[in-house]
């Protein structure tokens, strides 16, 4: 019987904010559930829950069997100095399980009491994570990932391309019973997603993702468990992202619906009741004249004063009636980012002139390569992963190129939005960072920008370096919104950015007047852009050209 996973009831918060509560969700073999919301709504509070490396605040999550291997593979840097078996072993958990192994063999030697038990399952679980031929699967994977690197090699010796790439291969030569994901296409060129893709699509074992890459979600989710932290409510889909967006809004307008079928249906009981109590009242004030007037007659006011009773009792029916319709919840509106590119004067009609530039980043090179970028272009930098997009754009920006001639226009306004999200780095409070890259000392003016980007009293004192790559993405966008500019840089933008912020990127971009240079693998980013030009990078060995492609 395959392993399945099992969440009743499960809540988690971060500090006083409650994140989600009342989570049921039982993931079995061959399930690929999709874990959206916005950041900081706890998807990767959650994953790190069912991993055992964060408490469960309520609520019970439970495997079957008890034993099945749980692996947690996050979209987490690798250590400089580790080698790409020694990564690929941690992450892969053949490295614990050897340990492990090595440790009940140990044992099983001088004799301790169950040694023998001990040694068969840690045999079993070494066995089971693929140990045996571990080295072997990953050479193979990384060859047919392109990656031609000794085993031993440290991580940081590679560029962010290559880095990627071991990374993907870490995932795709594990063997674990339960699979939890987090934003595994990030940094992934076409090749890579392919990769994951069809990995994901072929494993047998539940799997949770949490994703904001709507293109790879519509390819392998089964459902989607949406997180929704403004409505503090939990709800599970059918299906892949098209489907869940589609069932949403479906969801929505049948409640916008039923609330305005209650509203009329209230309104027009509350006017029954207030014509009556109106008929009822005008009764008795005009048998309360006749009664009060000597000059009329004695006259037998019971059946007035019997009509207005009467009217009386239907306005409290009416009344009644009200009190007893079912009120259906109000759809709260959704918080969205209003999202805008404060744009600079135009530049001159040459932005850029690039005349036979070589970018190196040790032994690796590109070029020499010569383009002219106009005014008002939109080029999209591509290639795979490794093929010196990022050497380039950073030759480029600082000046560093190894040879040949960059040359900038006139009124060139830049803004950047690097892979590292560097101007949103380091020990300082966000405020201070932010309020120092836009040049402004008006703290209440940098925080109302940040607010605008969900970013609130909780986050704007605390270290750039604590906060999540989400929450660092956000802020760095607040920044391109608030410093006008005419050319903007983005390298990978939509990395760890959720689908509220892309969406609002998108639109963004394509109301900019601006120059755009932009580095991406997000497909829907690319056709919404409106890119005119290509620059395609090709690497063999260790240099790389490049080719200037119209749209």
């Amino acid at each position: 019987m395959s392993p399945s996973l099992h969440l009743s009831g499960v809540a988690a918060s971060f500090g006083a904010r409650p994140l989600f509560s009342g989570l049921d969700l039982t993931v079995s073999g061959g399930d690929v559930v999709a874990l959206v919301g916005a950041n900081g709504s706890g998807k990767s509070t959650l994953l790190r829950m069912v991993a055992g490396d964060h408490p469960v605040e309520a609520g019970r999550i439970t495997l079957s069997p008890p034993d099945a291997s749980v692996g947690f593979l996050p979209q987490s840097p690798p250590r400089p100095d580790e080698s790409i078996a020694a990564y690929a072993g941690r992450r892969t958990g053949v490295t614990d399980a050897a340990a492990r192994y090595e440790a009940a063999t140990r044992a099983l030697a001088d004799g301790v009491d169950g040694a023998d038990e001990e040694f068969s399952r840690a045999l079993d679980r070494w066995l089971a994570l693929g140990g045996a031929d571990l080295e072997v699967r990953l050479a193979e994977t990384l060859a047919r990932l392109g990656l031609d690197a000794d085993l031993d090699r440290p991580l940081g010796t590679l560029s962010g391309g290559q880095a990627a790439r071991a990374s993907l291969a870490s995932v795709l030569v594990s063997r674990f019973d339960v699979l939890l994901l987090d934003e595994p296409t990030n940094n992934l060129d076409a090749p890579g997603l392919a990769e994951i893709t069809a990995f994901v699509r072929g494993v047998d074992a539940p799997v949770l993702i949490a994703s904001h890459d709507r293109a790879f979600l519509d390819d392998v989710a089964t459902s989607v468990c949406e997180l929704d932290l403004a409505q503090q409510r939990v709800a599970v889909y059918s299906g892949g992202w098209t489907e869940y967006r589609e069932a949403k809004a479906l969801g929505v307008r049948q409640r916008l619906e039923a609330r305005a079928a209650y509203e009329a249906e209230r309104d027009a009981l509350v006017d029954r009741a207030r014509r009556f109590n109106e008929w009822a009242a005008t009764g008795r004030a005009k048998v309360g004249r006749l009664a009060k007037d000597a000059r009329t007659p004695r006259i037998d006011t019971k059946p007035a004063e019997d009509r207005a009773r009467k009217q009386d009792q239907k306005a409290a029916r009416a009344r009644a009636a009200v009190e007893r319709l079912p009120e259906p919840e109000a759809p709260r509106r959704e918080w969205e980012l209003r999202y805008s590119i404060a744009e600079a004067p135009p530049s001159a009609d040459v932005v850029l002139t690039l005349d036979a530039v070589v970018a190196q980043a040790g032994s690796f090179a590109v070029g020499p390569f010569s383009a002219t970028l106009e005014r008002g272009a939109r080029v999209a930098l591509v290639g795979p992963n490794g093929s010196g997009k990022t050497t380039l754009l950073r030759a480029v920006l600082e000046g560093e190129a190894a040879s040949g001639r960059v040359s900038w226009g006139t009124r060139v306004a830049v803004g950047l939005l690097d892979q590292d999200r560097s101007v949103i780095s380091g020990p300082g409070p966000l405020l201070e960072v932010v309020a120092a890259a836009l040049g402004v000392t008006d703290a209440a003016e940098v925080r109302t920008l940040l607010a605008k980007f969900g970013l609130g009293a909780e986050h704007v004192m605390r270290p750039c370096s604590s906060l999540s790559l989400g929450e660092r993405t956000r802020a760095a966008l607040a920044v391109l919104q608030g410093r006008a500019v005419n050319v903007l840089v983005l390298d990978e933008p939509t990395n760890h950015a959720d689908v509220a912020a892309i969406e609002q990127l998108e639109d963004a971009l394509a109301a900019f007047g601006g120059t755009v240079l932009l580095v991406t693998h997000d497909r829907a980013l690319l056709d919404a852009v409106g890119i005119d030009t290509e620059w395609v990078f090709t690497r063999d060995d260790d240099r790389a050209t490049v080719e200037v492609v119209g749209r």
